[in-house]
């Protein structure tokens, strides 16, 4: 299973990304309606929070003109957290899935060992010649 320290970027990755204007504006914007919070922009973007604050500074409308914004929509940051939450649970579904498959796989072959006869399908084999079609010479 993937964790999140498989997908963290180093140093030398994190230096050479840059963020757009319009990301940096919709970030605070979030921050500002309560949608998400500086230190998850933090954990999600693998930002430093002081970057986050400086993004706030620059680009914060509240802070410049005292205006009080109109919640839009969810916050893509918390979205993406749900989804990593969601993708984390499947993933051990899955991983249940397998465990119970394997399971069965080996329940039939000791029974087929058991027993001696062949319970699993075997998907090379031909069907028999009298498979139900008569002729008559």
């Amino acid at each position: 299973m993937a964790t999140k320290h498989t997908f963290s970027l180093s140093l030398a990755e994190r230096k050479k990304r840059i963020f757009s204007e319009d990301f940096k504006r919709q970030k605070v914007r979030e921050i500002e309606l309560k949608q998400t919070s500086v230190s998850e922009v933090s954990k999600v973007y693998q930002v430093r929070p002081n970057n986050v604050y400086k993004w706030i500074d620059k680009y914060s409308n509240k802070q410049k003109k005292g205006l009080r914004l109109i919640v839009e929509m969810e916050s893509d940051t918390k979205k993406l957290i749900a989804l990593q939450a969601k993708i984390a649970e499947l993933e051990r579904l899955v991983g249940q899935k397998q465990v119970i498959i394997e399971f069965q796989n080996k329940m039939i072959e000791i029974a087929e060992q058991e027993y001696q006869i062949d319970i699993k399908k075997k998907f090379d084999s031909k069907p028999s010649s009298s498979s139900g079609s008569t002729e008559t010479k």
